[in-house]
């Protein structure tokens, strides 16, 4: 075989092994992802042209940021599903724009991002308290803490109010790549740890990394904090996007954050998936919100689809799973 030949056959190889993890870690969210571009630049080509990324992006940033910072909760395993992220994003949104912005008249990116991120940290501190320490059920813990984010925000914040900075709105725009950029590059930070494998093991069998010496605790109560971490992160890009401070936006992204999360192939019961999988799910989730826009579906529609995308996306998991158990039993035998 010729050297060129040699070259080209592992280009494939390598093409195929990367096809390969993408499909094992984001399930059939790629697909899908695929299916339903195509559609959108049928139905709209100009709104998805190249000159218009940047908006779409900005318009996807939230639920992105949203699916991501749910992800790190759901690898730890034991139920750790956070559901006082949307929450915790509109809380975060309130504080910037009603206490720093118009009480404190500061609006310079170098106070408003760190106290963001600090609001978000404190939130996942609590949850992780709550859930790790106290060992309160995931789902009963983060309920009580959306319960009371909500209740606080519409008690700081009863009404729509507020200008964002021009720098944050362009967060939305030009520079959308930005916050979403800085989250991911976070997350390939923490891949690089021990902690990573450490989470991936207590996600997946929390007994066996417990006797092989991983704090099983103090992983869990990590990945609850670095939810609430990017969490803050997604508040920004919230408030970036609708450019003021609004009550009830911050609590729609739960739900939806979630289906995109299982969409993406990520185990709601730990140990496996990526927070890349899951931004492919949220992204289409997003790309379906916009077709089915464009085609004046009614609201009701949207729900029973996100609905229908979470129980569909639950099921090709498990049969993905399946048919990777399956493999593995062949190869062993």
């Amino acid at each position: 075989m010729s050297e060129r030949g040699a070259t080209t056959g592992s280009g494939h190889r390598l093409a195929r092994a990367i096809q390969r993890s993408v499909f094992s870690s984001a399930g059939f969210a790629p697909l899908l992802f695929v299916i339903l571009l195509a559609i959108n630049i049928w139905l709209n080509p100009a709104r998805f042209a190249p000159a218009a990324w940047g908006t779409l992006l900005g318009l996807a940033a939230p639920l992105i940021g949203a699916a991501v910072a749910s992800t790190p909760a759901f690898l730890g395993g034991r139920g750790g599903i956070d559901i006082s992220v949307g929450p915790l994003m509109g809380f975060v949104n309130a504080i910037v724009v009603l206490v720093f912005i118009q009480m404190l008249g500061v609006s310079s990116p170098f106070a408003i991002v760190p106290a963001a991120l600090l609001v978000g940290v404190a939130g996942g501190v609590v949850n992780a308290f709550l859930a790790t320490i106290l060992r309160i059920q995931p789902i009963v813990a983060t309920l009580g803490t959306y319960l009371v984010l909500v209740g606080a925000t519409l008690t700081i914040l009863p009404a729509p109010t507020g200008t964002a900075p021009q720098w944050l709105s362009q967060l939305a725009g030009t520079w959308s790549i930005l916050p979403l950029g800085c989250v991911f590059l976070v997350w390939w930070a923490i891949c690089r740890t021990p902690y990573y494998d450490q989470l991936m093991a207590v996600g997946s069998d929390d007994r066996a990394a417990y006797t092989a010496g991983v704090p099983v605790t103090k992983v869990r109560f990590l990945s609850f904090v670095i939810t609430g971490l990017f969490s803050g992160a997604a508040g920004l890009m919230l408030t970036a996007l609708i450019g003021s401070a609004d009550p009830a936006v911050g609590p729609t992204y739960t739900l939806i954050a979630i289906s995109a999360v299982a969409l993406g192939g990520v185990s709601l019961a730990g140990g496996r998936g990526s927070v890349i999988g899951a931004a492919i799910g949220a992204i289409d989730i997003f790309l379906l919100q916009s077709a089915l826009t464009y085609l004046n579906v009614s609201t009701f529609i949207l729900q029973i689809s996100y609905g229908a995308i979470l129980v569909l996306a639950i099921v090709l998991t498990a049969v993905q799973d399946r048919y990777m158990e399956q493999r593995a039993q062949r190869a062993g035998s």
